[in-house]
């Protein structure tokens, strides 16, 4: 391996794991004696946006990973990834760490990942629900249609206009976020080609989703899908139902994957999952 391509995979593995990568001459940084001149930002590669959105009612933060081939190629168009609990101190580093590493050694085609930060979770990734225990979990709930409202009219058409996209785009999440995959995926089919779903909380509102697909399984046609349960956690049974479901309608044309992650809990199994799924369903054409 070149030097070149072993110092790109290094700081990629520093993205995915959180720990710093210092520069050469950045080694010996926490030495007092150092000149602030021998010290250098480590940068990701990218930009982070402030976007007043009238939907919503409030402003969002957007962060945005060019990768280095969009950085490098003048004229090269990507596809979008987006994610939701994409906050630089949620899971965007890692989610991008994942991606940077893939597109260095060949196992995942480039895209523009693009996270939203989270301000209100539970209101923005939910639908409305009539069961008392999910109403519980927060002061507002059931905000889903208006925040996908908020990607379909102000965020997207942003990206395209901002950034050199092509009109593939796909959608990950975990958790409340997976469900807000599954959801969009099934009611606003139009908006992703690709929906990843990561251990999605499809017993909210006594698994109404579930209650949902024979009527809108159709709307998958087309498309990829990929979804993954952990085994240690409360989960696993209504995705099962859920994959149940999909195997006995059969969406024509849909093409779709269900992992299990033996082994893994809810709060491991994004990052495994995610990496298994960036390199099925984002694979590079050749491959």
């Amino acid at each position: 391996m070149n030097t070149q391509r072993r110092l790109h995979l290094l700081r990629a593995l520093a993205l995915a794991t959180g720990m710093p990568l210092l520069s050469g001459r950045g080694l010996a940084a926490a030495d007092p004696s150092l000149e602030p001149s021998a010290v250098e930002p480590l940068r990701l590669g990218g930009e982070s946006l402030l976007l007043p959105s009238a939907v919503l009612g409030e402003t969002r933060r957007i962060n945005v990973y060019l990768p280095q081939p969009y950085q490098q190629q003048e004229g090269l168009h990507l596809p979008l990834l987006l994610m939701p609990d994409g906050g630089m101190a949620e899971d965007f580093p890692h989610v991008a760490g994942l991606l940077q590493v893939g597109v260095a050694n060949g196992t995942v085609r480039p895209h523009i990942l693009v996270g939203i930060e989270n301000t209100q979770r539970r209101r923005d990734l939910t639908p409305p629900s009539a069961d008392a225990r999910d109403r519980a979990i927060a002061p507002q709930i059931g905000g889903s249609a208006a925040f996908r409202r908020f990607l379909a009219e102000e965020l997207l058409p942003l990206l395209h206009t901002r950034y050199r996209c092509t009109a593939e785009r796909a959608i990950i999440g975990e958790s409340l976020a997976g469900l807000f995959v599954l959801e969009t995926m099934l009611q606003a089919p139009q908006l992703f080609g690709t929906g990843i779903a990561i251990d999605p909380s499809l017993w909210w509102n006594r698994e109404q989703l579930l209650k949902d697909l024979p009527a809108q399984a159709a709307g998958l046609a087309g498309h990829r899908l990929f979804i993954a349960s952990a085994d240690k956690d409360g989960n696993t049974a209504p995705i099962r139902r859920f994959v149940a479901g999909l195997r006995r309608l059969r969406p024509q044309g849909l093409d779709w994957h269900y992992q299990p992650m033996a082994g893994e809990g809810h709060a491991t199994v994004y990052h495994p999952a995610a990496l298994l799924a960036m390199r099925r369903l984002l694979k590079p054409a050749n491959s």
